[in-house]
């Protein structure tokens, strides 16, 4: 892990007890409000789908549509936003999924993923696998191929890797 690699993971602070007590948030907007910091986490969640012929970047909002919006530049792919419900003023597909503090829909416009599209997942945490297994079957469910994921930070300890299976996944951060 290079220097650079540690200053923007410091960029990444707890803020316990939210969204509800017991629950210890990660909040990334120091990192995004760092130019430095930021584009080296971009080009570190890139790097591992270079080569993997990308069309499309997906990601869930809010968090995810900064980070996702900048890798989908790096790889010279689209973007397409799952929104959650009823942000979206078209018709959609949606997917329903739980969060270690409550549920959610994810929705996205039904011709945003063109048949066989290769499409990156990319999130700003993989927590429980539950926001992701969503984005997932909503690219699926839109006729996409989806070629894997891309998290900046990955709380390995709770789990969410098995609700995601077989599709690449990669990391910039990993907490045991």
């Amino acid at each position: 892990m290079g220097e650079e690699h540690v200053v923007w993971q410091l960029l990444i602070r707890d803020v316990p007890d939210f969204p509800r007590p017991g629950i210890v948030f990660k909040d990334i907007t120091p990192l995004l409000a760092d130019s430095a910091g930021l584009r080296l986490c971009v080009d570190e969640l890139a790097a591992p789908f270079e080569d993997r012929s990308i069309d499309l970047v997906a990601a869930p909002e809010a968090r995810g549509f900064v980070i996702g919006a900048m890798v989908a530049d790096r790889l010279d792919a689209g973007f397409v936003p799952l929104r959650k419900s009823g942000k979206l003023p078209r018709e959609t597909l949606h997917a329903d999924y739980e969060l270690e503090y409550g549920a959610e829909r994810l929705e996205m416009h039904t011709d945003a993923v063109a048949n066989q599209a290769r499409v990156l997942i990319v999130d700003d945490v993989l927590a429980t696998g539950g926001t992701a297994a969503a984005s997932a079957r909503l690219v699926t469910l839109g006729g996409g191929d989806l070629v894997g994921f891309s998290f900046v930070l990955e709380l390995e300890f709770l789990g969410g890797r098995r609700q995601l299976g077989e599709a690449h996944i990669a990391a910039a951060i990993t907490v045991q």
